[in-house]
């Protein structure tokens, strides 16, 4: 099957795109990336044009770049991050008898690209006629290696059809490709001019190696590649570096019903230490073990690594193919975004494309941390140890801010603040929360005690220490936070964001609570008795701005007292930011990120049932959703207060945002969070999964148009599945030890003597409140089996 708006047939495990649709390239570069978290190539095609944006990026490696004001300021971050595309291994340029193979010439009598989410890797067939009439063949598969992190690996054939032919394969490495400037969004990276200087060039055989180094920055990395090549008749080989190139020719006499099969291995190393001798013996030995191991035992155990992954983190649906393949593409991309990161960040795209300049923001505690801490809780823990590994400029972030602790940056690749824009960067404090947030959902979902000895006690006491400092105990004994921007960016600078005083409260919790497991880590932090009984009042006396009249929480201290915002007026304007100014935005009450919306999930024992569904009723005839993450949000609260089918529509927001390039930005990149919401609102949403306090429960409904859900999870041993359908829940332990769990509020133990199935209690519903003009959910036409 094919959608037909989309250009994509319809496959539960693979994403194919069949014909040449040159227009598109910017969107199907970004949705066929493959990346293991520390190597990220673009689906770009190997003959390297016709090409949008070509990248090839790595986990950390950036240039500095200064941060312009109008006016300075103290505590004004004074450079920026920006993600380098580096040196491209992609390239296999094709020449057919002295004609260059481009899709944009002679014609392509055939082309299809299949994204498999089972064997990890990008194939392509094409075949194609050029502008003299000789016609080719051509199949490639790439992959990005799960199991061998600095490898990445392609085999390319070429088949001449109806004739001998004489072939050209020139397989590059390429640094410093031109990369045309951004336009004014502000969510595009900054263009860099020749970012990387040649350190050195190399080559022998059939093998080639570059070293750069960033000119501000000062890191340097190395690219190498070796080939293996099946000669179906007599060929001429050579191999030249230089600079910035690295190139394998290959002459080849090719006759019909022969190929020229090629196989590229490529290895990447990045360090700030290291030296050029060490990072090319590092590619060296990364190109040999590949060599030695083989193009079909990679393929082989890149699909043993994505059965061990879909074992635990699988989710099938009935009623709606075309979201089951959008599901799983989502959970594919968030596990390539954070696989094998090893001690790195997870950029807001990933490493599909340079959006946000490659940058993290707190999407990734927030959003695609819950999803790998229950399904691949490994690179979960290693993320949480890359914050660690940054709690020193943490430090000095909170210190030049005046502050105890360690206050986390807004948006950064190093650790280092890199928003220039204090209102909706430095002033979002939350961010540090939620790094606490997570670091506790971790430990509860894993047990890793070494983790909490080595970092997570720390994590959570500076963080702790942060939000002590930065509140305040008024004149009635509350503990108030002011000044502060919550997730909602179109109203900053406020008093009391009720999602940043919950996050904040929760830290405060936890920490007291691992400071009292970890005595000897708390005494070598110097806490005290006294510091932990502050902890504890700032957590108990923390504000909660509540709007009595309208019986409402605020989203933050008189939020329900701004002027209306006129939705009329603005349809066809989304999103707001790019056509009003901020200062009539942060003056109403329009919310671009569900806000309160989202607290109610995250911190929902601070909220009884009724006050959800007045809450929700409330702010979502406000919210805009000019942020990919607000769908997936107010998607679990609908679920909850039995708003099914709304819900449903708003999951399919989420879920399609990149597929259907709903936010028409997906050329630079994936929405990583956005994809991780699928995951959310799947297992918390319809699963009605919750967290609290390390008890796990479940309040499991499904919407009218899905007939069947069931999702896996990891928890700390225990593999489990709940299969959902309209009367019923399974629950079954796949392999673990026996745990316990609640549905609906019934308490159980699941073990191994068989599936406990449990019955779903009956709901009453009512009508949805509506979204704002011009801002209703995507809602789509289900496509038939």
């Amino acid at each position: 099957m094919t959608t037909p708006d989309h250009g994509f047939d319809i496959h539960p495990w693979q994403l194919s795109w069949r014909g040449l649709n040159v227009d598109m390239l910017s969107v199907t570069e970004s949705l066929f990336a493959l990346s293991n978290g520390h190597i990220g190539l673009r689906g770009s095609f190997e003959e390297g044009e016709p090409v949008d944006m070509p990248g090839t990026y790595l986990n950390g490696f950036y240039e500095q770049r200064g941060l312009p004001y109008a006016e300075s300021g103290y505590g004004y971050p004074e450079s920026g991050q920006t993600v380098v595309n580096v040196t491209d291994g992609k390239i296999i340029r094709l020449l057919v008898e002295d004609e260059p193979m481009d899709l944009r010439y002679g014609t392509t009598v055939e082309h299809e690209r299949t994204l498999d989410f089972r064997t990890g890797t990008l194939r392509r067939e094409t075949l194609w006629t050029s502008p003299t009439g000789r016609t080719v063949r051509i199949k490639s598969e790439r992959l990005v290696s799960f199991t061998k992190r600095t490898i990445a690996a392609i085999r390319y054939e070429v088949e001449p059809i109806g004739e001998d032919m004489k072939i050209v394969v020139q397989s590059d490495l390429l640094a410093n490709e031109p990369v045309a400037p951004p336009g004014s969004d502000p969510r595009l990276a900054a263009a860099l001019d020749q970012p990387l200087v040649s350190d050195l060039a190399d080559c022998r055989n059939y093998w080639g190696v570059l070293v750069h180094h960033t000119r501000k920055s000062g890191l340097h990395m190395a690219a190498g590649m070796d080939h293996e090549i099946e000669f179906p008749d007599r060929a001429d080989t050579f191999v030249r570096a230089e600079g910035d190139l690295a190139r394998l020719t290959v002459a080849a006499n090719v006759p019909q019903g022969t190929k020229l099969v090629l196989t590229k291995y490529m290895g990447y190393g990045w360090s700030a230490r290291r030296s050029v001798p060490a990072l090319r013996a590092q590619v060296d030995a990364a190109l040999a073990m590949a060599v030695e191991t083989g193009w079909e035992d990679l393929k082989a155990d890149q699909a043993a690594y994505l059965e061990d992954f879909w074992h635990n983190a699988d989710i099938e649906l009935d009623g709606d193919p075309e979201l089951q393949q959008a599901i799983r593409f989502a959970l594919f991309h968030v596990l390539q975004a954070g696989a094998r990161g090893q001690s790195r960040a997870i950029p807001a795209k990933g490493l599909t494309g340079p959006g946000y300049d490659g940058h993290a923001f707190w999407d990734t505690e927030s959003f695609v941390l819950p999803m790998l801490t229950y399904t691949l809780p490994a690179s979960a823990g290693e993320e949480l140890r890359w914050r660690h590994s940054t709690l020193d400029k943490a430090r000095h972030r909170a210190q030049e801010l005046s502050q105890p602790g360690a206050m986390f940056p807004w948006r950064s690749i190093n650790g280092d603040e890199c928003s220039g824009y204090w209102p909706a960067g430095t002033a979002g404090v939350h961010v540090s929360a939620d790094i606490a947030n997570a670091t506790a959902r971790y430990l509860r979902a894993t047990g890793d005690e070494q983790f909490e000895t080595e970092c997570g006690v720390e994590l959570l006491v500076e963080t702790a220490r942060m939000f002590a400092g930065l509140g305040h105990h008024d004149a009635d004994g509350g503990f108030r936070i002011d000044g502060v921007t919550g997730p909602d960016e179109y109203t900053a600078i406020v008093n009391n964001n009720i999602f940043t005083n919950l996050a904040a409260q929760q830290n405060l919790r936890d920490a007291v609570a691992a400071v009292r497991r970890r005595p000897e880590v708390a005494a070598e932090l110097d806490v005290t008795d006294a510091e932990v009984a502050h902890w504890v009042s700032c957590a108990d006396a923390m504000v909660i701005p509540y709007d009595d009249k309208l019986g409402v929480h605020q989203q933050c201290e008189s939020f329900t007292h701004l002027g209306a915002w006129d939705f009329e007026a603005s349809v066809g304007k989304y999103p707001l930011l790019l056509n009003y100014p901020y200062y009539d935005l942060y003056r109403k009450q329009v919310v671009k990120q569900a806000d309160l919306v989202f607290a109610m999930y995250t911190r929902g024992d601070a909220f009884t049932p009724e006050q959800k569904l007045r809450n929700f009723d409330y702010y979502y005839p406000l919210t805009v959703r000019d942020s990919s993450l607000s769908a997936c949000c107010e998607a679990i609260v609908a679920a909850e207060v039995g708003y099914l089918d709304l819900s449903y529509d708003l999951m399919c927001e989420s879920v399609f945002t990149d597929l259907h390039d709903l936010h028409k930005n997906v050329s630079s990149g994936l929405h990583i969070a956005a994809l991780a919401g699928a995951w959310m609102d799947c297992v918390a949403g319809f699963g009605g999964m919750r967290d609290f306090g390390g008890q796990i429960t479940f309040a499991p409904r499904l919407p009218s148009r899905l007939s069947y859900l069931s999702f896996r999870m990891v928890v700390r041993d225990s593999k489990i599945v709940v299969a959902i359908d309209r009367d019923k829940a399974t629950y079954r332990l796949m392999d673990g030890p026996p745990i316990q769990l609640a549905h609906h509020g019934e308490q159980f133990i699941l073990d191994g003597e068989g599936p406990v199935n449990l019955n779903i209690p009956s709901i009453v519903t009512s009508d949805p409140p509506k979204a704002p003009v011009g801002c209703e959910p995507y809602r789509r036409e289900t496509v038939a089996e």
